[in-house]
């Protein structure tokens, strides 16, 4: 049954905060269509399952509105809503048979002994396991138990099914398997599947739409061609499928500079524009060093296959490649890639921003640390008179109870320490991306904001980490 153009439901602004102050999903706005199927993609820890846990009922939002067919229903006990859940572990009641298993929700309901086998026949034709009824379920496959779980949940009939992570306690090649089967289930039942995973195959090969999360907000949305050819960020770009990614600017009109090398694109962006530019393994071209766009020698050989990775640095960058040619360690080497390969995003500001305090003496401090300067030095004008008090070049007063300064200091001014205490701050790794030269990181801190750092070095993903900011390299602006 295709989609259609009719909303069956939609989050509006949806953020849930729990008691101690973790956001796990902020300001989440989606409209999932009529017999659609949608898959929230994204790592561990990313919000996915708390947004599924608040369509079927399981925790609610603590802000925003969750409307089913135009009606809210955010406060609606699970029991209330037409939805169902098939969870990772399928919860089968071993003491039932597969027969009761399956009955178990509509005899809750209390529906005719006629109607519940009639209806329990057609769902397990529609499993394919017609004449298992009697059978025990720790008899079955992991993958027979996937689909008696999903079996039970359909046969109440329900206007949406969610399914967190069904296929992660199954082997690869039954995953596989059952992946094609969810979907051609799907196409017969014609309902509303809206599905979690942390699989991006998984996610490609199912769905009508995806909606890529980090960090409990929408990262993008849209079919699965868009988000893989037409990642929005550089957070999309690398979580979806495999991607060399790089910092460059336009040095004309379609030509854009990244890893060492000018290349044609057709993005048609202003020229000094700075951008991100995506290039996938598969789309680089290897050539003789002469016919290159750029040169490199090679430092590493894969065999996956289907294909031969290969990893190429050319200067201070490296470039991965996927191809069906091997190359040698050793070799010197040229890469080109056709200009409608070339994904160019306008370079996101990832400067960090952060509000110090002023003291009693009119000095900054921030996290509790003092900042080796005063109000006198970052204010042009400003003098401190004789009484102690400071004024601007107006002579207006300074109060530190009324005035911040706000503070910045770009990522690649930031050093990483593992001796947290020298730091100015301190956090966790919460997430990286490997852009050619160095790996941009993200640091999740205590504070209100997180920190992005630029470092070369490779670090662990929950990394303990201070941040030292040099007071050099950070720039200052008054806020009353």
């Amino acid at each position: 049954m295709p989609t259609t153009n009719e909303n069956i439901i939609e989050l509006r602004h949806i953020t849930k905060t729990y008691e101690d102050g973790f956001v796990a999903v902020s300001d989440f706005n989606l409209s999932v269509r009529k017999g659609e199927f949608v898959t929230f993609l994204g790592p561990s820890g990313c919000g996915k399952t708390t947004t599924l846990r608040m369509i079927a009922g399981f925790e609610l939002p603590t802000e925003g509105e969750i409307l089913l067919n135009g009606k809210n229903i955010a406060s609606l006990p699970p029991y209330e809503r037409p939805i169902n859940t098939v969870f990772q572990r399928y919860a089968l009641f071993p003491h039932m048979n597969i027969y009761e298993n399956i009955a178990f929700g509509l005899r809750q309901k209390k529906v005719p002994q006629d109607v519940i086998t009639k209806k329990v026949k057609r769902v397990l034709e529609l499993v394919d396991l017609e004449g298992f009824e009697s059978r025990s379920v720790s008899t079955l496959s992991g993958g027979q138990q996937q689909r008696i779980a999903i079996a039970r949940a359909v046969v109440n009939e329900p206007e949406i099914l969610l399914l967190d992570e069904p296929l992660g306690a199954l082997d690869l090649k039954m995953r596989k398997e059952m992946q094609l089967e969810l979907k051609e289930m799907h196409d017969r039942l014609g309902i509303t599947f809206i599905y979690v995973t942390h699989d991006q195959e998984e996610a490609l090969t199912m769905s009508d739409t995806i909606v890529v999360m980090s960090e409990g907000k929408i990262q993008q949305t849209g079919t699965p061609e868009d988000i893989y050819n037409e990642p929005k960020n550089a957070f999309v770009a690398d979580f979806i499928g495999e991607s060399n990614i790089f910092n460059g600017i336009m040095t004309g009109h379609l030509k854009a500079r990244f890893c060492g090398g000018e290349f044609d694109c057709v993005d048609d962006v202003a020229e000094g524009t700075h951008i991100t530019a995506v290039v996938r393994p598969e789309d680089v071209i290897v050539t003789a060093p002469e016919e290159g766009t750029i040169r490199g020698t090679v430092t590493n050989v894969i065999f996956k296959g289907m294909h031969y990775e290969i990893t190429i640095v050319s200067g201070k960058s490296e470039m991965v490649v996927q191809s069906v040619r091997s190359q040698k360690v050793g070799d010197y080497v040229g890469m080109r890639v056709d200009p409608d390969n070339i994904h160019i995003m306008i370079a996101e500001d990832h400067t960090n921003y952060f509000t110090a305090d002023i003291n009693s003496d009119f000095r900054l401090e921030f996290n509790g640390k003092l900042l080796d300067t005063s109000v006198t030095k970052l204010i042009k004008g400003s003098k401190r008179l004789e009484d102690g008090r400071v004024v601007d070049a107006a002579g207006d007063e300074i109060d530190p109870a009324k005035t911040r300064i706000i503070a910045s200091i770009q990522p690649q001014d930031i050093t990483m320490t593992d001796h947290v205490e020298e730091g100015l701050v301190e956090g966790y790794i919460s997430n990286l991306i490997y852009k050619g030269d160095h790996y941009s990181y993200v640091i999740h801190t205590d504070l209100e904001q997180d920190f992005i750092v630029d470092d070369e070095y490779l670090w662990n993903m929950d990394d303990h980490v201070g941040l030292i900011m040099p007071i050099e390299k950070m720039t200052f602006k008054l806020k009353k």
